[in-house]
C-alpha cells in the first residue's frame, strides 16, 4: 500500500513538473516572439519580474505607437501553438541555455521560426541594401511554389512563425500570395515586408484573403522628397495608397488580419520626421508604427550620411577617438542561431539574415532534406564558432543580436 502510494506520488510530481514546464515554455515562447520579433511588445524591462511587465503593457485593438502590446494580434499568435510546438520550443529553449552554459553546441528541436526568401528582385535602389544595389554575387530569382510546399510540409508540425521575406521585394514573386495562403492553412503565424508599391486593389484583396497574419509596411519618410533619399526609385503616394487598399479591404471583408503597421527606418535624411510618420499613420488606417534603427555597412566611414543624430535611433556610438563602433558587445552566444534559420529562394540554408548573399551556406535543401541540414555537421560547426568567439565571424561584427533594434 505505501509502494503504491509512492509511486502515485511520484506520477503526480513528474505529471505536474512537466505541466509548470509547458506552462513555463508557453510564456517564454510568448515573451521571446513579442519582444524580439512581434512588434508589440518590446519595451520588456529586465529590472523587474517577468509579471510585473505584465501589468505596464498597453493594450489597444487599434492604432499604437509601438513599442506597445497588441491584444488582437497577439492572441492570434497564441493562437497558433500546439502541444507539439510549445514542446518544440521548449526544447529548443533548453538546448539554447544549456549551450550558452556549457560553450558546447547541443540543439534540440527545429525551428520555431524561419525566413523563405520570395525573390531577391526589388524594384528599389535603397543605398544600404544588396538587394537595391544589385551587389549580391548569388544569383536573382523566384521561390518556386513546388519547392515551398515541400519545405513547409517538413517543417509545419513544429513551426510557429513563418516570415516570408530576406531580401528582394516579396510581391515581385507572381506565387508569393499562394504560398502564404498554404502556410496560413497549415496553422503557421506569416509576415511579410514590403515597399508596397504592387498593393493594388486586387493584390491588396488577395493579402486579406490569403490569411496573412502581418504586413509590414516600409515607409522612410513623410514627404516625397525625404521618402526617396533612402528609397531610391520609389513613390510615396503609391505606398500609401497601397496602404490604403489593404485597410479597406480588411474592412470590407471584416477581417482582423494583416495587422498592418509603418515601419520606419530612422536615418539621418528623415529624423526630423518622426513624430509627422505618427499622424500620416493614423490618417491612412493602419494598425500603428514601428521605428528601426539602420545597419550601415561602412560604418566606419558612413559614406552616405546615413547614422542619423538621434542616439536612441542608432546602433552604433562614436568613441572618444572619433571611431564608430556597433553598441553590442557581441558576447559569444546567439539566440537566433537555435531557434529560427533563413532559406534562400534556391533552397540554400543560411544561418540568419545577416548573411546576405549566403557566404556561410550551412546546406542545400535541393541535395537533403531539412531535417538533415538542422543537425548537419556544418552547422553544428557555426553554432560552436558563434559560442568560441562570435566577433571572429564576418557577419558577426554588425549584427544586432544583444543591441536595441527597435526604437
Amino acid at each position: 500500500m505505501i509502494a503504491a502510494t509512492s509511486k502515485n506520488k511520484m506520477i503526480f510530481q513528474t505529471v505536474f513538473f512537466f505541466l509548470l514546464l509547458g506552462i513555463a515554455s508557453i510564456l517564454w515562447l510568448f515573451w521571446l516572439f513579442i519582444g524580439n520579433i512581434s512588434p508589440s511588445f518590446t519595451n520588456y524591462r529586465g529590472d523587474i519580474p517577468f509579471w510585473a511587465n505584465i501589468a505596464l503593457w498597453e493594450f489597444g485593438a487599434n492604432f499604437t505607437v509601438m513599442p506597445s502590446f497588441n491584444y488582437y494580434d497577439s492572441l492570434n499568435l497564441l493562437s497558433k501553438l500546439t502541444p507539439r510546438r510549445v514542446w518544440n520550443g521548449t526544447k529548443v529553449l533548453g538546448s539554447y541555455y544549456l549551450s550558452k552554459w556549457t560553450g558546447k553546441p547541443v540543439q534540440w528541436g527545429y525551428p520555431v521560426s524561419i525566413s523563405v526568401e520570395p525573390t531577391t528582385s526589388c524594384n528599389l535602389r535603397c543605398p544600404e541594401c544588396p538587394s537595391g544595389l544589385r551587389a549580391f554575387t548569388r544569383p536573382t530569382g523566384m521561390l518556386q511554389t513546388d519547392f515551398f510546399r515541400n519545405t513547409v510540409d517538413q517543417l509545419a508540425a513544429d513551426l510557429l512563425y513563418l516570415i516570408f521575406y530576406f531580401q528582394g521585394e516579396p510581391y515581385l514573386n507572381p506565387g508569393f500570395l499562394d504560398m502564404v495562403k498554404y502556410a496560413s492553412a497549415k496553422g503557421i503565424y506569416t509576415a511579410t515586408s514590403t515597399n508596397a508599391h504592387y498593393l493594388n486593389d486586387a493584390n491588396a484583396r488577395k493579402t486579406v484573403e490569403s490569411g496573412l497574419d502581418r504586413l509590414i509596411i516600409s515607409i522612410d519618410g513623410t514627404t516625397q522628397d525625404t521618402y526617396e533619399q533612402y528609397r531610391v526609385g520609389g513613390k510615396l503616394e503609391k505606398v500609401l495608397e497601397g496602404a490604403r487598399n489593404v485597410v479597406r479591404w480588411k474592412k470590407t471583408l471584416k477581417s482582423r488580419t494583416p495587422y498592418v503597421f509603418f515601419q520606419f527606418l530612422v536615418v539621418k535624411p528623415n529624423e526630423h520626421q518622426v513624430a509627422e510618420i505618427r499622424q500620416l499613420a493614423r490618417k491612412t488606417g493602419v494598425n500603428g508604427v514601428r521605428y528601426k534603427t539602420a545597419q550601415v555597412y561602412d560604418y566606419q566611414r558612413d559614406p552616405n550620411k546615413l547614422i542619423p543624430t538621434i542616439d536612441k535611433y542608432s546602433r552604433y556610438k562614436r568613441k572618444g577617438n572619433g571611431d564608430v563602433q556597433v553598441k553590442n558587445s557581441l558576447h559569444n552566444h546567439c539566440w537566433r542561431l537555435w531557434h529560427a534559420t533563413v532559406i534562400t529562394w534556391d533552397g540554400l540554408v543560411v544561418p540568419c539574415c545577416f548573411d546576405k548573399d549566403a557566404q556561410h551556406r550551412v546546406g542545400d535543401l535541393k541535395t537533403g532534406s531539412f531535417r538533415e541540414v538542422w543537425h548537419n555537421e556544418d552547422y553544428q560547426n557555426f553554432r560552436k564558432r558563434i559560442l568560441m568567439g562570435r566577433s571572429q565571424i564576418d557577419i558577426c561584427s554588425n549584427c544586432t543580436e544583444g543591441t536595441k533594434v527597435w526604437g
